[in-house]
């Protein structure tokens, strides 16, 4: 059980992918559904996540493919192994005949990380129903 875990969430949502790659990358929109941020889709770019818990993820911007794939570490120091994360989260935009299939992936859980993994299985479900309701808000 020395193997690096993945959280998946998979859900089909009825909006372009084009829709919903500005609420992916647009900062003021990404605030709405995820955390406040600093981001912008610009590989390379380096960005803080802060959470309403008061943490903060150290981020960095790795792929941009627009309307199709954003990908971008997901790194939260802290002093307790079982916290001190290292991940890549990775938003993959399939167009189908009723909107589009969005793909989260974290990986980088290792096995000691557990209790971050549940969270991350949890959160990752309220993230996107977070981004689900600004998209039916967008025009």
């Amino acid at each position: 059980m020395n193997e690096i875990r993945t959280v998946v969430v998979e859900r089909d949502i009825p909006h372009p992918p084009e829709k919903i790659w500005r609420a992916l990358t647009q900062s003021h929109l990404v605030e709405e559904w995820l955390m406040k941020n600093d981001f912008q889709a610009v590989v390379g770019h380096r960005f803080n996540l802060r959470g309403e818990w008061g943490g903060v993820l150290d981020c960095e911007v790795l792929a941009v493919e627009p309307n199709r794939r954003l990908t971008y570490t997901w790194n939260f120091a802290h002093e307790d192994a079982a916290f001190d994360l290292k991940s890549v989260v990775t938003f993959i935009l399939t167009p189908t005949t009723t909107g589009t299939q969005l793909r989260m992936e974290q990986s980088g859980f290792r096995p000691e990380q557990r209790q971050a993994l549940g969270g991350a299985k949890a959160g990752w479900q309220q993230f996107l129903a977070n981004l689900e309701q600004v998209l039916a808000r967008l025009d």
